[in-house]
């Protein structure tokens, strides 16, 4: 029955093989969500994965030609006794007072040369190194060459250092053979604390039960049936269940052939660094969950953002002064040529604000870096915060924690410098008022015309005037109808005046209008612009970086 079982174990084992390339791309994954991750997720949930990426690259660099297998139980199990009588040599300390195990002694089966470097990696001290070869073995130790066997201290030692100890080992051995005694088998510290943390690693994990000739040969399958229903309960269902006797040579052949067959197979340290993965996978699932957007951020909350940064930047206020630059410069070039000089000397409002769009009628004025636009409200100010809080909740919501707390840090994270921002956006954006429109000059030509012929209208009627003054014949002066020629180039051209200034003021409003909305919407653009960089960008780079640490782990996750 037992050869049958140890085929099935065999067979199973056989479809368990970790491929050392596979294992590599797998930590590999786990770095490449390491360093996606780092600064967005806290640094104590990633302690574990650290280490472990660690560890197993320097496993991976020592001997692989060595499978390293601990003894760990409570005190008096029988764990040293059951070291020795592997050994078949007085190595480890066997007493009465308890704890007697305070150091790791390790046992090696063949030449120590490959396990030098290994045993100083797990730290067993030199004077606790042995060396299992002897010319008087012949080739009874053969099957186990390779094989590094740790006799640890007791886990439940009442020094605090032995279990500090004992933890530190557990998490660098290949394979874990816990030992039980017909006593203590269920206490509820090795259930609870040890053997139910080893779940995800049942490949490297054996337990047997030491001290067995004490019990009744009717006795015995009821507690090893016991303890396989505790183990059942620990997650660890189909692990090696061994019966072993320390004092009698044929009391360990099922633990020595289970040990020759993992020592054969070279896969106990592969096996306990996949599940070293599987366990670290397993931990840091819960902080990736659904998949990220696969758009940058666009939607109606962004669209809030621009609108909170447009108040803030005082967007409608340069497009005020826009609209009202444009009719004031409007209105000096085509108004009357006597009044143009008396309005040059009303400020120009784009002027006022230190804005660009440069006055074509002043050529020395250059663009500036910083504007006087009025700095913001405070609902403006509060307004902008709550744009920003809407874009973190927005492209926060859904994902695990501590992800949007990420995505809202990063949403905040250049709000200090916005005001100066979107003051340069603001001063950079061509306002599309530094050209003047043809149809002004047209309008100039036609005003100066109609100027000039009232005032040669007024010159003639005043040269006739000061001849008859003097005395002199009067002219005669040509009529239209019964109006003198002057008269109705004075009138007349008074008048052309007035009529080309009614006609132009509605044209010149809905110019301004429209000059008004064309500048609008690129200061939007800008301010946009700027909401992007120093909003938007963060937020989509911690939502891709989400997205690249979801896809490692889920590459770390497949075997």
């Amino acid at each position: 029955m037992s050869n049958v079982v140890g085929r099935m174990r065999d067979a199973l084992r056989s479809e368990q093989r970790v491929d050392p390339d596979v294992l590599i791309e797998r930590l590999q994954a786990i770095q490449r969500f390491l360093s996606a991750v780092d600064g967005d997720v806290p640094d104590a949930q990633l302690v574990a994965a650290h280490t472990v990426v660690e560890r197993a690259g320097d496993r991976l660099a020592l001997s692989g030609r060595h499978t390293v297998v601990a003894l760990a139980g409570a005190t008096g199990s029988g764990k040293s006794s059951l070291f020795n009588s592997l050994a078949r040599l007085d190595l480890s300390p066997v007493g009465v007072r308890r704890p007697t195990t305070g150091v790791a002694h390790a046992c090696v089966w063949g030449p120590l040369d490959g396990a030098v470097r290994l045993l100083d990696w797990i730290g067993v001290l030199p004077r606790h190194r042995f060396v299992r070869e002897s010319p008087l073995d012949g080739d009874d130790e053969s099957m186990l060459h390779g094989l590094v066997l740790l006799d640890l201290p007791d886990f439940d030692s009442v020094q605090h250092g032995h279990r500090l100890e004992v933890d530190r080992l557990l998490g660098l051995v290949d394979l874990v053979v816990w030992v039980v005694d017909p006593q203590k088998y269920a206490d509820r510290v090795i259930h609870t604390s040890y053997l139910r943390e080893f779940h995800r690693h049942k490949d490297v994990t054996v337990v047997v039960l030491n001290q067995a000739d004490r019990l009744h040969p009717t006795e015995l399958p009821k507690v090893l049936d016991d303890l396989r229903r505790l183990l059942d309960e620990d997650g660890l269902g189909g692990v090696p269940l061994l019966p072993t006797v320390a004092v009698d040579p044929n009391g360990l052949s099922g633990l020595r052939a289970e040990l020759e067959r993992t020592v054969a197979e070279r896969q106990a340290a592969l096996r306990r660094l996949s599940g070293d993965v599987d366990a670290v996978v397993a931990d840091l699932e819960p902080l990736v969950g659904p998949e990220p957007p696969s758009t940058r951020p666009g939607d109606a909350s962004a669209q809030e953002l621009t609108r909170a940064l447009a108040g803030a930047a005082g967007v409608p206020t340069v497009a005020q002064a826009v609209e009202g630059a444009y009719r004031h410069r409007a209105v000096s070039n085509t108004g009357w040529p006597l009044l143009r000089s008396w309005r040059k000397l009303r400020p120009d409002p784009l002027r006022r604000l230190h804005l660009p769009g440069r006055d074509p009628d002043a050529p020395g004025e250059s663009l500036v870096a910083a504007t006087s636009v009025p700095d913001p409200t405070a609902a403006q100010r509060s307004s902008l915060t709550l744009a920003i809080r809407a874009v973190a909740d927005r492209h926060g919501a859904g994902l695990p924690t501590p992800w949007p707390a990420a995505v809202t840090a990063a949403a905040r994270s250049r709000q200090a410098d916005l005001p100066g921002a979107l003051d340069h956006a603001v001063a950079a954006t061509d306002l599309g008022m530094d050209r003047r429109p043809a149809w002004w000059r047209v309008v100039g030509v036609l005003q100066w015309v109609v100027t000039l012929t009232a005032l040669a209208g007024l010159l003639w009627l005043l040269l006739g005037y000061a001849v008859r003054l003097l005395g002199l014949p009067p002219l005669e002066h040509p009529t239209l109808g019964v109006v003198p020629w002057p008269t109705v180039l004075l009138l007349g051209g008074l008048l052309a005046g007035l009529l080309i200034a009614a006609l132009t003021r509605p044209v010149v409003g809905w110019a301004a209008r429209r000059a008004r909305a064309r500048a609008e919407r690129r200061l939007l653009t800008s301010v946009g612009s700027v909401g992007e960089k120093y909003v938007l960008d963060p937020v989509w780079a911690v939502l891709t970086r989400y997205g690249t640490g979801r896809d490692a782990l889920r590459e770390a996750g497949r075997r």
